[in-house]
């Protein structure tokens, strides 16, 4: 049975704007919720090399976030990331990086005017796509 996930229309609008922000870079985020819900999206600095290919969340945004998630009695219940000029999957560099098992990630596809959002839960070992409504 295939998982599903309620993303607020509001939330999605916040990340698709990130994303366009510089359609040339890969932007990152991170979303806090209760019960995992998402509820607010934490936009965090790409600090990588190569933006264009991958994303690396700078740790003293990303420890903000947590410190406002927690502020507001949150967990982490999604992490975001878009892809400039491939489609909206895991690739294999998110794949080698994935270190938050039972987590779902968001991946939003520039391509062809997007965004197409895609969901993704991580078991620890592999993607399993998630309907995302």
């Amino acid at each position: 049975m295939m998982r599903t996930v309620k993303l607020a229309p509001a939330l999605k609008q916040q990340m698709y704007k990130h994303a366009a922000s510089d359609r040339r870079l890969e932007v990152c985020g991170l979303l806090g919720g209760t019960d995992m819900v998402p509820e607010t999206y934490y936009p965090i600095t790409n600090i990588a090399e190569d933006q264009t290919q991958r994303y690396l969340m700078d740790p003293e945004d990303q420890i903000q976030a947590f410190r406002l998630m927690r502020e507001a009695n949150q967990t982490l219940c999604g992490i975001f990331h878009s892809h400039p000029s491939s489609p909206a999957a895991p690739s294999t560099i998110d794949k080698e990086l994935a270190a938050y098992p039972d987590v779902i990630y968001y991946i939003a596809s520039l391509l062809n005017n997007g965004p197409d959002l895609q969901a993704y839960y991580y078991n620890g070992r592999d993607f399993e796509q998630v309907a995302l409504y």
